[in-house]
């Protein structure tokens, strides 16, 4: 996948090298006006569709909230009727009586109590039944307001009532079934409603009887009910136990089945933790729940709003801004292509101009009206073309010298050939005579030739550096009274690091050269020792002599000539008498050498106590010419 990525990158990288400078502006153009104008599309599609769902939102939860007033405002109602009926004493007095009642109470009873419970039911007509049961068997029914409780005791929710012991219990029922006729066959009225049932205890424990107040849902939350106006929103109230009542006509629930259970499920979770989910999906439709509770009753209002009109606004809104971006592209697209037309037209022919000199066509001179950029590159191309011409009659004569210079090498080469040739033949005639000083002398010597001639690369590794070395110390000690050891504290591993070549050997040939002065006291022992360690990731070299070592102040010179720059006209060669060079120039060579090819995090640093010792510490980073860099 990867490769098939690049493979397509490259491709495109490729094909837009050869578009044209003026398509390429086109397209910068587009890209940098299409990027702000995506993100503020983008924002505000964004905003808009927030928006439009707030308000949404917004409308419904208002909606909802005065329906909730409107609840309310039935509930107390209903309460105060409730409360109005069982309160009466005539009406306590006639359900609790045990024995039947003269024809003078009953229209006695008739003419008051009956009376003012009519009234009740007439100054509340939201109210469909109010309804007294009496525990009595000897009350007299007065329809359709006092009946027994047997009637009635089968019912759910009676037992429920009687357990709440004089507390409220709200049902919501799916019928309103006429007590009158509820043993004939006739079928039940489908109205939904909903009943406040309340116990009747004279005095506190002792059971009477029962107080019902009926309230059809249509009446109670009417807009749960209502003749359908839109398909826009639909309200339904949960009972305590989470059974649904609304509308059926042209119902949410009916054309999403899992609506029902989602509206549950979050009003079961709500009831827990308090948390509502607001969005709903189904059948590729959006849906917006918001719910209010009902605490007095332990139910809820809930509306179920279609967000299809919504969209459709939002999706009008979203493809008007798109319209506009394209628009809006287009004119910039053809505005940017006749301006860079206008604008390139010089540059398209400085370019035939160049074509014609790169198919060999003589070059004469190019006129382009006004300044600006492509102005001053024609000026500068006419004069590059002048210092061509004038160049290519330098490499000419450039090539004829190069000629003469290999003719050179090649004798040089010749001359290199005879020397190892003629220290070969006296190393022989040594040999001859059994001079066997002499003879190692001179393979020394011509390993050291070797060494210093053939310069194949500028690395080379660390044993063969040390091998050169040693051949330079077996030279030298030819030459001195006094011999000089060289000491290796080196790993195998670590000769085949890779260090520059021709680096060590000059901080050698110093401590050779300087290290022990004639004139000062003289060592039994000159030794050069060598040591290589390894730190995180990085190579030390130290290179270490017991000579006659220098002063602090000597040490502070010495490195600022190896650190200090190059300056012009300098004389790189001045020595200071008896040490090291004043310059440094043999160490700063090398020094700027490790820079150059290493970075400037390697290099040099010289440590010395005065009267006992000198090293050279070398630092280069772990680079192994075997190919392999983990030692």
């Amino acid at each position: 996948m990867r490769e098939r990525t690049a493979a397509l990158w490259n491709s495109f990288r490729y094909w837009w090298g050869r578009r044209s400078l003026q398509s390429r502006l086109v397209a910068a153009y587009i890209f940098i006006i299409l990027g702000p104008s995506l993100l503020v599309s983008l924002y505000s599609y964004r905003a808009i569709n927030n928006t439009y769902v707030r308000d949404a939102v917004d409308k419904n939860s208002y909606l909802l909230q005065m329906e909730r007033l409107h609840v309310l405002n039935q509930i107390e109602a209903m309460e105060r009727a409730a409360q109005m009926a069982y309160s009466d004493k005539g009406v306590q007095s006639y359900l609790i009586s045990e024995s039947d009642p003269t024809l003078g109470e009953l229209i006695d009873f008739n003419t008051t109590s009956f009376v003012n419970l009519s009234q009740i039911q007439f100054n509340n007509p939201n109210i469909e039944h109010l309804r007294l049961f009496s525990n009595s068997r000897n009350v007299h029914e007065l329809w359709p307001v006092i009946f027994r409780e047997d009637r009635v005791s089968m019912e759910p929710w009676f037992q429920k009532a009687l357990q709440l012991e004089g507390r409220e219990l709200w049902s919501f029922q799916n019928t309103d079934p006429d007590l009158m006729r509820r043993y004939s066959e006739e079928i039940d009225q489908g109205l939904p409603k909903v009943s406040l049932l309340r116990e009747i205890s004279i005095p506190a424990g002792h059971h009477i009887g029962m107080v019902q107040v009926d309230m059809l849902l249509s009446k109670f939350t009417p807009k749960a009910y209502t003749p359908v106006q839109d398909n826009e929103t639909q309200m339904l109230i949960a009972d305590e136990d989470l059974n649904l009542f609304t509308r059926t006509d042209n119902s949410f629930l009916q054309d999403n089945t899992g609506l029902t259970s989602a509206i549950t499920d979050r009003l079961a979770r709500f009831r827990k933790t308090g948390e509502w989910e607001i969005d709903y999906k189904e059948n590729g439709n959006s849906f917006m729940l918001i719910q209010t509770p009902l605490e007095h009753i332990n139910a809820s209002l809930v509306t179920v709003v279609s967000m299809k009109g919504v969209m459709k606004d939002i999706s009008r809104t979203r493809n008007l801004i798109i319209g506009v971006n394209i628009g809006f592209i287009f004119l910039v697209t053809a505005i940017a292509y006749v301006l860079n037309a206008f604008i390139l037209k010089n540059l398209r022919r400085l370019t035939e101009t160049m074509k014609k000199v790169r198919r060999g066509e003589p070059y004469g001179s190019i006129r382009v009206s006004g300044g600006g950029e492509v102005g001053e590159l024609a000026h500068h191309f006419s004069k590059l073309m002048n210092t061509i011409n004038t160049l290519v009659a330098q490499a000419v004569h450039k090539q004829a010298l190069s000629k003469e210079a290999e003719l050179r090498t090649l004798h040089n080469q010749i001359d290199a050939h005879f020397l190892y040739n003629t220290l070969e033949n006296i190393k022989m005639l040594a040999e001859i005579e059994n001079q066997r000083t002499i003879s190692d002398a001179l393979t020394r010597l011509g390993g050291m030739m070797r060494y210093n001639f053939k310069w194949s690369g500028e690395y080379v590794k660390l044993k063969d550096e040390i091998r050169h070395i040693q051949n330079y110390i077996e030279v030298m000690n030819i030459r001195f009274e006094h011999t000089i050891q060289l000491e290796l504290n080196i790993d195998s591993a670590y000769l085949e690091v890779e260090v520059l070549k021709m680096s060590l050997q000059p901080i050698v040939e110093n401590s050779v050269k300087h290290a022990w002065n004639a004139g000062e006291v003289e060592l039994t022992d000159r030794v050069v020792r060598i040591d290589v360690t390894e730190a995180e990731g990085d190579i030390f070299i130290a290179l270490r002599d017991n000579g006659l070592g220098l002063t602090p102040e000597r040490v502070t010179a010495l490195h600022e000539a190896i650190y200090a720059k190059e300056e012009p006209g300098a004389d790189p060669s001045g020595t200071s008498a008896g040490g090291y060079k004043a310059g440094g120039v043999g160490l700063r060579n090398v020094h700027q050498r490790l820079q150059l090819f290493y970075g400037e995090a390697y290099g040099l640093e010289v440590q010395s106590q005065a009267g006992k010792w000198t090293t050279v510490f070398m630092s280069l980073p772990k680079v192994l010419l075997t190919g392999d860099n983990q030692l």
